[in-house]
């Protein structure tokens, strides 16, 4: 039996803007339903390193594969694996939070009776069926949270991408994302979540690497990180000032 593509392939990634070099030579590996950590400080190349492997950036130099399909010059098979949950909210603030799914599904050209029982099971997933027909800007910040993460798999991906997806929310509201990712992952969906907050990965991650001033500084399991925190106590100083 074949061995199973890496959800993520990134070899020798570059990205420079300018003569700022935001990612430099980073290298690394997700494992198709991983739950993958990439922890730094903001402003390590989190970001940046996202917008890479979803095409919002284009490498400088470097190769990206998702599932084996080069981002660049296989695109559109890469990009269906991929469902993006970004840091900040970018919903359009006159659609109910139903329509900001079944919206969201037409970019992939799906639309229909099935992409709308979709969108009504991933509200009742994430706890949103009573506000189906309330417009975003009327509910609760961890209620967003949810909506983005359902926004992301309406497509059913393979691979979830978070950008920091508790910032901002109260400890209760992390809890619940923290299960609901846990249950995602059991599922088999990969998950490469960026954070700064150790804990965090420490908690839901099988692996993490630390990226500090664009370049990868360690990558191993997180047990065995953990294990190494007197090595790399200045490192995680750094992610707890942020």
């Amino acid at each position: 039996m074949a061995t199973p593509a890496p959800a993520i392939e990134i070899e020798h990634l570059t990205k420079r803007y300018g003569d700022f070099t935001a990612v430099d030579d980073v290298s690394f590996t997700v494992a198709d339903a991983g739950f993958f950590g990439f922890l730094g400080r903001n402003g390590a190349g989190k970001t940046t390193t996202i917008n890479a492997i979803v095409g919002l950036a284009r490498k400088s130099t470097g190769a990206i594969r998702i599932f084996g399909h080069d981002n660049e010059r296989e695109w559109r098979e890469a990009r269906r694996f991929i469902g993006l949950a970004p840091q900040e909210f970018n919903f359009d603030r006159y659609l109910s939070i139903r329509d900001v799914l079944i919206f969201a599904a037409g970019y992939y050209g799906l639309r229909g009776r099935a992409i709308a029982r979709r969108a009504d099971d991933l509200l009742e997933r994430f706890g949103l069926s009573s506000r189906a027909r309330v417009e975003y800007t009327k509910i609760s910040g961890g209620q967003k949270r949810r909506l983005t993460l359902a926004r992301a798999l309406i497509h059913k991906p393979r691979l979830l991408i978070l950008d920091e997806p508790t910032a901002g929310v109260d400890v209760e509201q992390r809890l619940e994302l923290w299960a609901l990712l846990r249950e995602l992952n059991a599922d088999g969906l990969t998950i490469f979540l960026t954070t700064h907050y150790l804990e965090e990965a420490e908690q839901l991650c099988k692996r993490i690497a630390i990226i500090r001033d664009g370049r990868i500084i360690t990558e191993q399991p997180t047990e065995q990180l953990v294990r190494e925190g007197e090595r790399l106590q200045d490192v995680f100083l750094e992610l707890v000032r942020g």
